[in-house]
């Protein structure tokens, strides 16, 4: 997962925000780590969806309460070593640094998993401490993070927990009412309420590698990892992060779509990790339609490559400088975004049919794709 490549720079950014973005659950610095393996927890089962009343607010104290009892508090005590050199010619060596970073959780499983932000969580050797809804202050061990959607699984020593239905993210609709819960400045239990702003924000716009639930509920630090809930009681995204000038609510808040965190969530648990597609390391420029007509490079916006790996699987399949990529898979790619999106959602060992254009003319590269 160390593979630097500028191909992903535009689309695995889940772990660092565009300015102005505020990481909703850091109440301190933190440094993300590797995780370790656990079996498949037991599934919650899904439960009926409650009609809603014709026309007005639904009365939410229900739901409210229902999520408030799969709420956890996550706690992540981590030490870094600081590698200064001046530290080092005043002390004779390296200081350790201990950071603490506070934040929400959502329990997924009745036999103890919970869903968090990887921000909150810090790195691997951090000591995570996970407080339920009864209170009682748990040890929870880390089962794996994924740095590009910023989602991360903590395993508690628990069992007969309440647990969430699982929403569908993609049948959200613009202002459709939802619950945000978590503990926003240490406050525990807070639950505010507010409307599905945007159901798709893009990459482009956050910064991040999925697109995003936006919504107007106050979102505020220490509401990392914690649930977004719909007016039935389903579990529709995991809060992430803020807009903010001024580093608390301003009525813009994003949340990782409930159908991304369920996959994240599975992979994380049967893998550790996440495994992500590559076709190497490539410098990217986007082009747009008006540059490529004026260059000759047909009528349609595409990415440019600048630099690139010989060793990467996309120069052995034939890949070039200069070369304008302008789709994948028979799905254009005006921008190094959405190509990356497309080459980090393939499987690996599967091929990519990259539609290229070179001196002017179309052609077509079959690129393997690897693992990131």
């Amino acid at each position: 997962m160390q593979l630097k490549t500028k191909l992903l720079a535009g689309a695995i950014l889940g772990a660092g925000f565009v300015a102005g973005m505020v990481v909703s659950g850091r109440m301190s610095m933190t440094q993300p780590g590797w995780g370790a393996q656990a079996p498949a927890p037991e599934r919650a089962t899904q439960t009926a969806r409650p009609s809603l009343p014709p026309g007005g607010l639904p009365d939410l104290s229900p739901v409210a309460e229902r999520a408030l009892k799969v709420a956890a508090n996550i706690s992540s005590t981590s030490v870094t070593v600081v590698n200064d050199p001046i530290t080092r010619f005043f002390y004779g060596r390296d200081l350790a640094q201990q950071s603490q970073s506070l934040g929400s959780g959502v329990v997924v499983s009745s036999d103890g998993y919970v869903l968090t932000n990887t921000h909150v969580i810090g790195n691997a050797r951090a000591d995570i401490r996970v407080t339920l809804s009864d209170g009682k202050e748990r040890q929870g061990k880390l089962v794996g993070f994924d740095e590009v959607t910023d989602l991360a699984v903590v395993k508690v020593d628990a069992k007969d927990l309440p647990t969430l239905p699982w929403g569908d993210s993609s049948k959200l609709r613009v202002a459709e009412w939802v619950l945000a819960i978590g503990n926003p400045f240490q406050l525990s239990g807070t639950v505010t309420l507010g409307i599905v702003s945007t159901v798709s924000r893009s990459a482009t716009q956050v910064g991040a590698f999925k697109d995003l639930i936006q919504t107007d509920a106050a979102i505020n630090p220490g509401n990392s990892g914690g649930a977004l809930v719909d007016a039935r009681g389903e579990l529709v995204g995991i809060n992430s992060m803020i807009y903010s000038e001024t580093g608390g609510y301003q009525g813009i808040g994003f949340a990782i779509p409930s159908n991304v965190a369920r996959g994240i969530m599975d992979e994380l648990i049967k893998h550790g990790e996440v495994r992500y597609g590559s076709i190497g390391e490539i410098a990217w420029r986007n082009i747009d339609r008006d540059t490529a007509q004026y260059n000759g490079l047909g009528d349609s916006a595409g990415v440019m490559v600048g630099q690139i790996d010989r060793g990467s699987s996309a120069y052995r399949a034939g890949l070039r400088p200069r070369d304008l990529v302008v789709g994948m898979n028979g799905q254009k790619t005006p921008d190094q975004d959405q190509l990356g999106r497309l080459v980090i959602g393939s499987s690996i060992g599967s091929t990519a049919k990259l539609d290229v254009v070179r001196s002017g003319r179309h052609i077509t590269i079959d690129v393997p794709i690897v693992s990131r």
